[in-house]
């Protein structure tokens, strides 16, 4: 029989982070929590280096978080940004976040993939913070981030996203770097 369901976790140590009861105000806050998820997460093994949050933006309040799960769940959509959306939309209850008029913001540790740049047109996020640049993605770890549009900041803009990056990003390295020189350590 063919299964019928997919089961995606994240560690369990992400209520020691992440704080559902904090309102996070600025970008530099909600950036930096992503930063730390991705941190915590090579720091435990629990997959690569990167953490994703995402936020009301009107409140501070955060939503959902995320971090890569991709070869300790078996599953190559595991991205941070992917888990965060999954879990805000299960939250929610709702495919587009935003439906329901409010604002939401996705916060990255680095920005995000081809796949993730993908999901977040359609799911309704408003804001995208990003720490790292795909070229210290690319050039600390060796991922390949994929093809995206050369105008990708455009086409998110274009769609009603507004992209700030480079917020806190020598932070953002500074994990990439860590994880670089360690290897993986699932």
């Amino acid at each position: 029989m063919l299964p019928l369901q997919i089961h995606l976790t994240l560690p369990p140590w992400i209520g020691d982070v992440a704080d559902s009861n904090r309102r996070y105000q600025t970008d530099e806050e909600r950036v930096g929590l992503a930063i730390e998820l991705s941190r915590q997460n090579v720091e435990r093994g629990g997959g690569g280096p990167f953490g994703a949050a995402v936020f009301n933006s009107h409140s501070g309040r955060l939503v959902a978080v995320g971090v890569n799960r991709v070869v300790p769940q078996s599953c190559s959509v595991a991205h941070a940004e992917m888990m965060v959306i999954m879990i805000a939309q299960a939250r929610l209850g709702r495919h587009r976040l935003n439906e329901d008029g409010g604002h939401y913001v996705l916060a990255t540790s680095s920005q995000p993939c081809c796949q993730c740049y993908g999901a977040s047109v359609w799911a309704g996020i408003d804001e995208l913070l990003i720490g790292a640049r795909a070229e210290d993605v690319e050039e600390l770890i060796e991922f390949d981030e994929g093809p995206l549009p050369a105008d990708w900041i455009g086409q998110l803009e274009r769609r009603h996203i507004a992209v700030r990056r480079d917020i806190l990003r020598g932070q953002a390295r500074s994990v990439l770097a860590t994880y670089g020189t360690s290897g993986p350590s699932y």
